[in-house]
């Protein structure tokens, strides 16, 4: 894929606003959104007007072995053409601005359908209860070596 200048590669890595900018993030943060998901970086392609695309979810990046986060393959000249951009850094930008307005757009309905929701027991905080499992008859171990 490196030497193929008719695709260019786009990692969901470059649209997320947690990751820095040495750490891999290629737009700004106007146009970046938490946890992208391979699904939406698709829609606001295909928003963009970029119809010849390709999706590997599977994939983790080279910087990013541990994470599989997916990529998406495009058309060099589709994307270019469709976008109005000139280099790589403007489709990625284009998609990222249309991604952001998405994400805000979701945001916005979700907000104010329900205002906040608490738990079953009226938002009291539940207790911690620690687990005795595998502990001899029911009883737990005395501290500070008492017996």
């Amino acid at each position: 894929m490196a030497g193929d200048p008719s695709k260019m590669t786009i990692w969901t890595g470059y649209f997320d606003i947690r990751t820095s900018r040495t750490g891999g993030r290629r737009v700004p943060k106007e146009a970046s959104i938490p946890n992208p998901t391979l699904d939406a970086i698709v829609w606001a392609a295909r928003d963009a007007g970029i119809t010849k695309m390709k999706r590997d979810a599977e994939v983790s990046h080279p910087a990013r072995p541990y994470a599989k986060e997916g990529r998406l393959i495009l058309s060099s000249a589709d994307a270019k053409n469709s976008t109005g951009a000139d280099s790589k850094e403007g489709v990625i930008q284009s998609i990222g601005h249309r991604l952001r307005r998405q994400y805000k757009a979701s945001k916005s309905t979700d907000g104010s359908a329900s205002p906040g929701k608490k738990s079953q027991r009226g938002g009291a905080q539940r207790s911690q209860r620690k687990s005795f499992k595998g502990k001899s008859g029911g009883q737990r171990k005395k501290k500070f070596g008492r017996r």
